[in-house]
């Protein structure tokens, strides 16, 4: 029998509304999830242009509330992550361990807006009388969402909080990720973050749990810094909006460490000019990762590549959902992942342009929608 879901729904023209669409019963590999809380980044907000209807979110975690009949390790009362990077388990990408690449599954395209539908079930969610898209097969950003078996993942545990479970699935695992599976940082190494939103500071908490010896934070807002020092900075440094390319916060990181450079930079801005910024920041045969997912033409100063440095461009921190998100829980749970600390508010889904409109302004480390 359908169910009737309250949701946010981007229109395709820079707005959205919030309206109800009807959720049909899973089929067989499908499972029926009642949303808890969704978490905000900024690919929700990107969805507003994404020039067609799509129901919002990608970031979430809820109860299961129906199973397809092919659907073996999950039942109704499970609490679970949602996650959008499903792997198929078979395909090439998956057999080498790249499940967040499945070839078969991945949302993610080169180019355009880096979207696309996919394999999702378009029929089983519909709007206006009419199937609608979700976002990253997922659409989070509703009181259910019809997902694959395949993009849950199971968490037991007692009086969870839902609100830290769901930021797990996008921002907490590209910041960890890209530390600990794609830089596989050493311990006592010295690092350096470019921006201190959601994502920087996830990188700089997975530094420190990873133990870094010494983590320079960097970012123009003085506020994003003094949060940054929470998570686990031993040293920041106010830039200046003039500077674009960060050569003259180059010349301090380099003189912090002797006028060698760090160990490893970690790119998180989003923005295209700082794209090759952490090559200058780090020492010969240092490692340099662009985190934010930067997904336009650049020009390189190849000499930032001297000698022997390492540049790698990760998607999704690597991720593995099945093996990450377990091992995270476990590590919020014994206080060392700062969750709780990263959400600033939480907001009802009636809220949603408050909630975009302070996560644009920054006032939020995390933002997250709550489902009564």
């Amino acid at each position: 029998m359908s169910i009737i879901s309250k949701s946010a729904i981007a229109t395709g023209d820079g707005s959205f509304i919030i309206d109800r669409v009807t959720v049909s019963d899973p089929l067989e590999n499908e499972v029926l999830v009642k949303m808890k809380a969704a978490g905000l980044c900024h690919t929700d907000y990107d969805s507003l242009n994404w020039g067609k209807p799509v129901l919002m979110g990608h970031e979430g975690a809820g109860i299961v509330e129906k199973v397809g009949a092919a659907v073996k390790n999950l039942k109704k009362g499970d609490q679970v992550i949602l996650n959008w990077a499903t792997p198929c388990m078979t395909c090439f990408q998956c057999q080498e361990g790249n499940q967040h690449i499945c070839e078969n599954n991945s949302p993610v395209v080169a180019g355009g807006n880096g979207y696309t539908p996919g394999h999702a079930h378009l029929e089983g969610t519909h709007w206006q009388n009419k199937p609608i898209e979700r976002s990253f097969n997922l659409g989070t950003l509703s009181e259910y969402a019809l997902v694959k078996e395949s993009a849950l993942v199971k968490v037991d545990q007692d009086n969870l909080n839902f609100s830290a479970a769901s930021i797990i699935s996008c921002g907490v695992m590209t910041g960890y990720g890209s530390v600990v599976n794609a830089a596989q940082l050493k311990a006592g190494s010295s690092v350096v973050v470019l921006g201190c939103g959601g994502v920087g500071l996830n990188v700089i908490n997975a530094s420190e749990i990873s133990g870094a010896g010494r983590i320079v934070a960097v970012d123009i807002n003085p506020k994003k810094l003094e949060l940054a020092k929470q998570f686990g900075a031993t040293d920041v440094i106010l830039a200046d909006r003039t500077d674009s390319d960060l050569s003259q916060v180059a010349i301090k990181v380099k003189q912090l460490f002797g006028g060698r450079g760090a160990d490893y930079a970690f790119e998180c801005t989003a923005i295209p000019a700082l794209g090759a910024a952490p090559l200058a920041m780090i020492r010969n045969a240092g490692t340099a990762v662009q985190v934010s997912g930067i997904e336009e033409k650049i020009t390189v100063d190849m000499r930032l590549f001297e000698w022997d440095k390492i540049y790698i461009n990760p998607l999704y921190g690597k991720c593995r959902p099945g093996i990450d998100f377990p091992k995270l829980m476990q590590l919020y749970r014994k206080g060392d992942l700062k969750l709780d600390e990263m959400i600033t508010r939480e907001y009802q889904l009636e809220n949603l342009q408050q909630a975009l409109d302070d996560m644009l302004q920054g006032k939020n480390a995390k933002g997250v929608i709550v489902f009564n």
